[in-house]
Formats: C-alpha cells, structure tokens, sequence
C-alpha cells in the first residue's frame, strides 16, 4: 500500500477532496493511505510560528526551516526509515507531467509539501527534498492545489484503482499522444452520428482508427509531443495522410 503523507498549513482543504470519487475509492481499497499533517505543530515556539522575515529584506515572509524539517524527519521514522520521496510543490520545479505521475506511482511514501507565503528557507530545497514539482508556469496562494493534482494523478495508476487496469493506459500522454475521441449512446444524437467503424464489431479496424485518431488529434492541438516520440513506420505513414488533409 502506498503511504501519502501531506504537510500543510491548511489541512481542512483536502476532506473534500480526499474523501470523494476516486480518491476515497482507492483508500477503501486499501491501495493508498493519506496522512494530513499541519507543520505547525512543529513548530518550537509557542505562538508556533513558521515563518519570518528574508534576510537582506524584501517583500512577503518566508516559511522557515525548523518545521519542516523536524515534521519530515518525523514522518520518516515512522515509516520505518525507509527511503522516502519527498515533493515540494513550488513555480520553480520541474514541470509536472504523466512521465512523472507513473515514475512517483511505483514508490511505497511520499511526502508532499505544501507551502504558503513568500516562498521557503532555500536550506528545505537544498538539503531535505528529493523532488520540487511546478504544475504549470502560473503562481497559486499555496501549494495545496498543486499537491491535490499530483495526488489524484498518481493515485488512479495504483493497481486495482480504476475499473479496468487498461484505463489508464490509453490516458492522453501515457502513450506520448493525445487519447482518442470517445462516443457512447445513442447512435444518432440530433442529427449526430457516430463514426461507422464504432459500430462495425471489427475490433482490429475499430484499434486502428483509435491510434489513427489519436495521431490526427495530436498533430493537430499538441504537434509538440510528436517531437518527443517515435513513431512506428505505420503510424508516420498514417501522420504523412493526416498531414495532407490539413495542408
């Protein structure tokens, strides 16, 4: 069971969160356990303060050292000492992708840091995480959002989360391209048909179509990503055909 530890000023952001759809699913499984600590409980003043001024001034507060290093060490011993990852989530780290979700989904804990103000003691990059995740190029109030994304992008790759265990492997990036286009009942939705190949029982055409689609829709909204894979001899035959029609 993979063990998922969250520091946070603000624990109370993630009942709602944790406690519905997928996310509680998988811990009623016994696939994921969450533990929601607030740092400040660490702190070793008793206005339990965690954060103070910049040296050499500035704007904002910076959340400080002490806290987190003590609520992290303290995390670890319980978990046995094993290794830990430990992810702190801030604009300055490494850009979160699916790459990332199925790297961190094979570890047994993680340790998510959340943090809040300014920005943190450099002291708690340099020396205590293995791991600092950007979930895009903006700036939020805090670093819960960012960590409720990664938990629910990390969790539903657990094995015996999702209904099919095929799921998540045509997920949009799992195979480097964007996922198909998907169509359910009914057949005709006014005046609106779904693709004929959908309804043919030809199983081995129906998966050609997919991966020919998931090609078109790639090239035509993330044509970066093709730059990042490589692609069968078939499926550049297929992107040369797709390329025609759209030039």
């Amino acid at each position: 069971m993979m063990k998922i530890d969250i520091l946070t000023l603000f624990p109370e952001m993630f009942s709602g969160v944790l406690g519905n759809s997928i996310l509680k699913k998988a811990a009623d499984k016994n696939a994921v356990s969450y533990n929601i600590v607030n740092f400040r409980d660490f702190a070793d003043n008793k206005h339990q303060t965690v954060d103070d001024y910049p040296y050499g001034g500035g704007a904002g507060m910076v959340l400080k050292p002490q806290p987190i290093f003590d609520a992290v060490e303290s995390l670890k011993e319980k978990h046995g000492g094993n290794a830990s990852r430990v992810i702190l989530l801030c604009p300055q780290g490494e850009r979160y992708d699916q790459r990332k979700a199925e790297e961190l989904a094979k570890e047994q804990h993680l340790i998510l840091i959340c943090g809040h103000y300014e920005g943190y003691d450099e002291r708690i990059r340099e020396y205590l995480v293995t791991d600092e995740i950007s979930i895009g190029d903006y700036v939020l109030t805090g670093g819960e959002l960012g960590a409720m994304v990664v938990i629910d992008s990390i969790v539903r790759l657990l094995p015996g989360v999702l209904g099919s265990e095929e799921s998540h492997l045509r997920d949009s990036f799992s195979t480097g391209l964007l996922e198909h286009p998907h169509y359910t009942r009914p057949a005709v939705f006014r005046g609106m048909k779904v693709p004929d190949i959908l309804l043919s029982g030809n199983h081995r055409l129906i998966e050609e179509w997919r991966e020919k689609e998931s090609l078109r829709r790639t090239y035509l909204r993330r044509p970066d990503l093709l730059e990042k894979i490589s692609l069968s001899p078939k499926q550049e035959k297929w992107l040369n055909e797709i390329k025609k029609q759209y030039n």
